[in-house]
């Protein structure tokens, strides 16, 4: 038990809620728009592939940064540069969950086993975009941004317009939150020559570009509303998130960046959580 406490841990397994919610929307647009008939079975294959995915993509991600995390005193607890998980088991740990990954598409149609190997260079390659680019908090946007699309091509086997804008929505959110998670590591990032907003342009400015990013969200939700011509229980669930945005970025000031986490965590998670129920309802009463 405490081998698998490790390994949730070293994923951050909690941080599921982020994407996993608009997987479920993605997967129940499908059943809306597609045709194809609700099954238990494709669900939970939907699942089984957000949970493989992430853990090979978080695994990696610690991997690659070990020694990255092993000198930033933020993160010298992390399982690898603490010694609790080595680098090599995290490796092996990540490559297997990449395997399942691939291997459970498989079981949901040809075009989702045909563009996992793309899912997974996209999600991997992001532990390495803070090396490159300023554009890492929009890369890992696009990583999870992928959870809505692909769950809706798991159910009907092809692309469709509605969760291709769900898909930009969880990539500018979660590159504005990103850019506040940013804010802790600036100096650090800028002593060791990594990318990111707030090693840029500074404190201040990183948190305009964040609100920039999520005022894009708030455009996309509202462009989602008309289109789809969503009714209550959508604007009610997109205003909820779009306040709980907003109330990130109260509570987080350049001066004062002592409740990032809270901003960070549990005001995202919840946001996320909130939006797909009241999503998940617009649809069943359609």
């Amino acid at each position: 038990m405490a081998r698998i406490r490790n390994y949730l841990s070293l994923v951050v397994f909690a941080h599921t809620v982020f994407a996993m919610p608009f997987a479920l929307t993605g997967f129940f647009l499908a059943t809306e728009y597609s045709g194809f008939p609700f099954k238990w079975t494709t669900l939970l294959l939907v699942l089984l592939c957000m949970i493989f995915a992430r853990n090979a993509a978080m695994g990696f991600n610690r991997w690659a940064d070990r020694h990255i995390d092993s000198r930033n005193p933020r993160t010298t607890s992390r399982e690898i540069p603490s010694g609790i998980i080595s680098g090599k088991a995290a490796l092996v740990f990540s490559i297997l969950n990449g395997i399942f990954f691939i291997v459970t598409t498989g079981f949901l149609n040809p075009l989702c086993l045909y563009l996992s190997p793309v899912a997974l260079a996209v999600i991997l390659g992001y532990s390495y975009a803070k090396r490159f680019t300023v554009l890492c908090h929009l890369i890992l946007g696009l990583g999870l941004s992928l959870a809505p699309i692909g769950a809706y091509i798991a159910v009907a086997g092809q692309f469709h317009w509605l969760p291709l804008l769900f898909s930009g929505v969880v990539l500018t959110w979660v590159g504005g939150f990103d850019v506040i998670y940013a804010l802790q590591d600036e100096e650090f990032d800028k002593s060791n020559r990594l990318h990111s907003i707030p090693s840029r342009v500074g404190i201040k400015r990183a948190l305009t570009w964040s609100v920039l990013f999520h005022f894009i969200t708030f455009s996309l939700l509202t462009i989602i509303g008309i289109t789809a011509r969503f009714g209550f229980f959508f604007w009610i669930g997109a205003a909820l998130f779009i306040l709980l945005l907003t109330y990130q970025h109260r509570i987080v000031k350049p001066d004062n960046l002592s409740r990032v986490n809270r901003a960070f965590g549990t005001t995202n998670g919840i946001a996320s959580v909130i939006f797909a129920l009241f999503m998940m309802a617009e649809l069943l009463i359609r």
